[in-house]
């Protein structure tokens, strides 16, 4: 007799798999046709390759030049300054310590905030205690309370990133805590807390990513703050005082007495403040709405 192979039947499931795009490369695609968004992209791009490539722009703004308080012109795009020293060399290079300020200080207060937030949403007992933290530092005024930090301890990049970066946090840590409080009660993550007992693993696996976007978007505005905060407290004579930033050119102007005469002085360094500003606002905005509007239509 011969035996009948009995050939299982491979149940081919669809080739055609529900190739459904991931969500980010959902989002990207929402973004791109958004014009002040890719706008927005392309500015912070430039500002940040003028920054890291302001050795080959310009020679670093030092000792005296020939030619006082000159308007701008072929020899000297952005004019000169009090000192003589080119407006546009110094832009160019406070660029650099404008987004390094702004880079530090955001990336401390991400860290620290986002941290304290999953936490505090993971461990309710916790979060009671962050809540009324961040609520007694969101009511204080900041700005003064910065200047008396950077007075008493004086002033350096490091002092600078260190205090913005303790005064932007609480900002950090309610928008995301927002979100992971809502997370935490997923599904998922209950059946995640029946598979283990680590509450890191739980935290880093599935909580965190779970709230990147917002993180994403609070990157941008942090920064965006951080290069205002860095500005004020330079323009106050609390910046750095060895190295050159947008903040300082206006303190140098408004030092020489130079405000108000020389219009170039402390038109080229806010327009750059301006326009980081309003790029990473931009950026922002169209990248959370892109990601809203992805929600909405699945």
């Amino acid at each position: 007799m011969t035996m009948s192979e009995v050939v299982p039947e491979t149940t081919t499931a669809e080739s055609t798999v529900d190739e459904t795009p991931r969500p980010a490369r959902t989002t990207w695609r929402t973004f791109r046709r958004e014009p002040l968004g890719i706008s927005a992209l392309v500015v912070l791009v430039l500002l940040v390759v003028m920054a890291i490539a302001a050795p080959l722009l310009a020679h670093y703004p030092t000792g005296y030049g020939d030619v006082v308080l000159a308007p701008p012109s072929g020899a000297h795009w952005f004019g000169t300054d009090s000192l003589g020293l080119d407006v546009y060399a110094e832009v160019v290079w406070g660029a650099q310590q404008s987004l390094l300020v702004a880079a530090a200080s955001s990336l401390i207060a991400i860290v620290f905030g986002t941290l304290l937030a999953v936490v505090g949403a993971y461990f309710r007992r916790i979060d009671a205690v962050i809540s009324v933290v961040v609520d007694l530092f969101l009511s204080l005024p900041i700005l003064p309370l910065m200047i008396m930090v950077a007075a008493l301890v004086g002033p350096s990049t490091m002092t600078i990133i260190l205090v913005i970066a303790a005064f932007s946090w609480p900002e950090v840590t309610r928008v995301v805590r927002s979100q992971a409080l809502s997370v935490v009660r997923l599904p998922y993550v209950d059946a995640a807390r029946l598979m283990t007992s680590s509450p890191v693993w739980i935290i880093t696996r599935h909580v965190i990513p779970a709230v990147s976007p917002l993180i994403l978007v609070s990157v941008v505005i942090t920064s965006s703050r951080a290069v205002l905060t860095a500005a004020s407290l330079a323009f106050l004579g609390l910046g750095d005082p060895n190295a050159w930033s947008w903040g300082r050119i206006l303190y140098e102007a408004q030092q020489a007495g130079a405000m108000s005469t020389a219009w170039w002085l402390p038109l080229f360094p806010s327009l750059a403040i301006f326009l980081l500003v309003l790029a990473s606002t931009l950026l922002s905005t169209t990248y959370n709405d892109a990601r809203n509007r992805k929600r909405s239509r699945v």
